[in-house]
């Protein structure tokens, strides 16, 4: 136990160290625009569907999934087939949710990617194709495209006489070039103004964007910070598409410095830590303690007497033991540098689950300079 638990930190102090030598090596580098921020108007539409996956080797939805008997046998009226619901079995057949983001600027005709997941009990896609899915936008009826093609799940799972054998999840899958756009999606219609929106808002890196934009993107025009989120462009003259677009491609390739916020984020599901390169430390002391129990489950029978009428019986003994391991207190010195906070973090020598416990009472001791995100 104390080797895997010496692994575990080992482990966990080799990603921290990795973490620590990319944020040193990327803090002085800047960033272009469009890795930053996005145009608004081209930034994709999603679209959503709702079709059926068939040719599933027993392995799709159970006659529980009523909705999908209705789908099968809406599907075969419009064939001239008239089907009572009751003898259908559609293990055969998955009813599925279809969704994908059509890009920007993309005319009819362009293929684009499909991600199909399933809306019953089916166990599987493997082997699937899905049949023709009309998709339509979020927010309104109108129909962008169809989407059709055979599933790839990147995974298997096989099962016979109640084992099973299977690699990542098979309930849901892609289906690449499965998409076919019918109808062009919005584009930029006002040509006297752009405006751009940041990926993370922030009042710095907006005002840093519009500085960019007024002194290196050669625009005619005037530049605003709106708010922490949007920084707008607006040109003295109407511009015509070509010359929209080379204004466009001038401002997305025009370089800032982020300013990343001090964060420390926490997923408690896996036990991973991400800490950011602006997070410091005042000086804390910090004395942490795990409690382990262990509880074992031992069976016996228990044997009547010679030449009585008693029966055997099973008998459960349980068996309850407590550890407590018990550190000494450490000096968490004050920090100024993320390769500090990961020197100060390894010498405390707790596997990630214990520093996730440490982190949040460090946040409320006051610290912590940093906000903590728990997912």
């Amino acid at each position: 136990m104390v080797n895997n638990r010496l692994k575990h930190i080992l482990r966990f102090a080799i990603s921290l160290l990795i973490l620590v030598s990319v944020v040193q090596s990327g803090a002085m580098e800047a960033a272009r625009i469009k890795d930053v921020a996005n145009i608004d108007g081209v930034s994709g539409v999603q679209v959503i569907g709702y079709g059926l996956v068939t040719g599933l080797n027993n392995t799709g939805d159970s006659p529980r999934s009523t909705f999908t008997i209705q789908s099968v046998t809406s599907m075969l009226k419009r064939f001239g087939i008239t089907v009572p619901q009751t003898n259908l079995r559609t293990r055969n057949v998955a009813a599925v949710m279809v969704t994908a983001v059509i890009p920007p600027y993309l005319k009819p005709g362009a293929r684009f990617d499909i991600q199909v997941s399933t809306l019953g009990d089916a166990r599987s896609l493997q082997g699937g194709m899905l049949l023709m899915t009309p998709l339509s936008g979020s927010f309104n009826d109108n129909v962008y495209g169809m989407a059709q093609g055979a599933v790839s799940i990147g995974g298997y799972q096989f099962e016979a006489r109640g084992s099973s054998v299977g690699k990542n999840f098979t309930a849901a899958g892609r289906v690449p070039g499965g998409g076919m756009l019918e109808r062009e999606t919005p584009r930029i219609s006002d040509t006297t103004s752009v405006t751009i929106q940041l990926n993370q808002p922030d009042y710095t890196l907006a005002s840093r964007v519009a500085d960019a934009i007024r002194s290196g993107g050669g625009i005619d025009g005037e530049v605003q910070a709106l708010d922490a989120g949007t920084v707008q462009i607006r040109f003295t003259t109407a511009l015509d598409r070509d010359a929209l677009t080379a204004a466009i491609a001038r401002i997305e390739a025009l370089e800032v410095q982020p300013d990343p916020a001090a964060r420390v984020v926490i997923n408690e599901r896996t036990g991973t830590i991400v800490i950011g390169g602006a997070v410091t430390l005042q000086s804390a002391v910090v004395a942490h303690g795990s409690l382990e129990i262990q509880i074992q489950n031992q069976a016996g029978i228990s044997q009547p007497r010679p030449f009585t009428f008693a029966e055997n019986r099973r008998v459960d003994n349980a068996t309850v033991a407590a550890s407590e391991q018990l550190n000494p207190a450490s000096v968490l010195p004050a920090t100024s540098s993320v390769q500090e906070m990961a020197d100060a973090l390894n010498a405390l020598r707790v596997s990630p689950r214990d520093l996730i416990a440490i982190f949040q009472a460090l946040k409320q001791s006051g610290a912590l300079q940093a906000e903590l995100v728990i997912q």
